[in-house]
């Protein structure tokens, strides 16, 4: 976790300039961490994957 980056991204977006006391704050008091998105959706499903790949994709593609 950087704290100088998320600050950055926070005054960016909303215009508010965070210290790093606030930092702190939200990391050890309140146990806020760094979140990061999973690589694939949860909503996928393989076997449509699989069909979508055999079935429509020789239809839509160009060339040999």
């Amino acid at each position: 976790m950087d704290p100088e980056r998320v600050g950055a991204v926070v005054t960016r977006a909303t215009g508010v300039v965070l210290s790093r006391a606030v930092w702190r704050l939200l990391t050890s008091r309140l146990g806020w961490s760094l979140q990061r998105p999973e690589r694939r959706a949860a909503e996928r499903d393989d076997s449509e994957i699989a069909r979508w790949i055999a079935h429509e994709w020789p239809r839509i593609k160009k060339g040999p």
